[in-house]
């Protein structure tokens, strides 16, 4: 099979594609990305020689070349990884959320119903859910759960999701759609939480923590989504939903607090700060479906998982290092410049 990963210089989309690549030889697996601010080609070093990988810089917004894409490549699988994610930018930049997850997703379906394809898969979030009250430890995130979006963010991926399956009732498109809870592991971007707290506190800086750091978040080691992800567009039924979730629920405080732990560095580090307007409170997601219908199980329990991660970053400090002092985004022009 030919698959175009879009995002694949990202975190879940780069680790999707070392799963890949190096579990299906056969198969031609293409990295798609923009290489915006979050994009960073240092994650697939240890990939880009091989036979069945290559990279193509582009804009899933950009109809033109999409098509063009679609009419040379003639792809038989899409896993649409291309996003902006980050809720905080999306409340002082709503529009360019908009224009990549909502009509970049769209121009990716146009381009699908012309030239034909065998699964399209969206890669969503459980923040679309909204949030779950912190009193009620019973409640889960189905698939059967109402959109109640908080952020523009979320928002944007909602209204992808609802295009994405209104694009396999309408036309017949063979479409599955993931949601999952909080990834984290290897590659992360240095901007969210996990990678942020690692960094700061190896530098000795303060650790800032919205609110009182009780929002609860369930998390799921980024292996665990993408061998998910692998088993859906293999296995899963067209149409369908599934929900991937970790059963790894913790406040952002004691994250932040196991972090310091594993770095035996002071919690006096921790710096309370304003909450961002319209925080979710807990998210908490039921993965049975996947779990009965596909097989699947996660492999990492919390405790190893943030274990096995802060070792990561403290054996690859070049490579989050560079990303805090911009090097990364001068890769690209170092390995491709010469062949455009």
């Amino acid at each position: 099979m030919k698959i175009i990963v879009t995002g694949g210089a990202g975190f879940i989309g780069g680790n999707f594609i070392h799963h890949m690549v190096n579990k299906y030889p056969d198969d031609q697996i293409i990295n798609l990305d923009l290489l915006t601010y979050a994009g960073n080609l240092e994650t697939l070093k240890s990939v880009e020689e091989k036979p069945n990988y290559r990279f193509i810089k582009g804009d899933i917004a950009d109809r033109t070349f999409i098509f063009e894409l679609f009419e040379k490549e003639k792809p038989d699988v899409i896993v649409n990884f291309a996003a902006e994610s980050h809720v905080d930018r999306s409340i002082t930049d709503p529009e360019a959320f908009v224009r990549t997850n909502v009509m970049g997703t769209t121009t990716l379906l146009d381009a699908c119903r012309t030239y034909g394809i065998k699964r399209f898969h969206q890669v969503s979030t459980d923040e679309v859910y909204g949030d779950l009250p912190l009193d009620r430890p019973d409640l889960f995130f189905t698939e059967e759960t109402p959109l109640h979006t908080s952020s523009p963010y979320s928002s944007s991926k909602a209204s992808a999701d609802l295009f994405v399956l209104a694009y396999h009732r309408t036309f017949g498109l063979p479409v599955t759609l993931s949601r999952c809870s909080n990834n984290y592991g290897p590659y992360h971007f240095p901007e969210k939480l996990i990678p942020l707290m690692i960094s700061r506190a190896l530098a000795d800086e303060e650790l800032p923590v919205y609110g009182n750091g009780e929002n609860v978040r369930d998390w799921l080691h980024v292996s665990d989504h993408c061998e998910a992800i692998d088993l859906i567009i293999h296995k899963g039924k067209v149409g369908e939903v599934y929900n991937v979730g970790g059963h790894n629920e913790r406040t952002n405080l004691e994250v932040v607090k196991t972090i310091l732990k594993e770095l035996k560095k002071p919690e006096s580090l921790i710096k309370y700060v304003t909450d961002r307007p319209g925080h979710d409170r807990r998210y908490a997601i039921d993965p049975k479906k996947l779990e009965t219908e596909l097989g699947w199980k996660p492999k990492y329990n919390f405790d190893t998982g943030i274990r096995q991660t802060v070792q990561w970053y403290l054996d690859h400090e070049d490579w989050w290092k560079h990303i805090v002092n911009g090097e990364y985004q001068n890769y690209f022009e170092r390995m491709y410049g010469a062949r455009l």
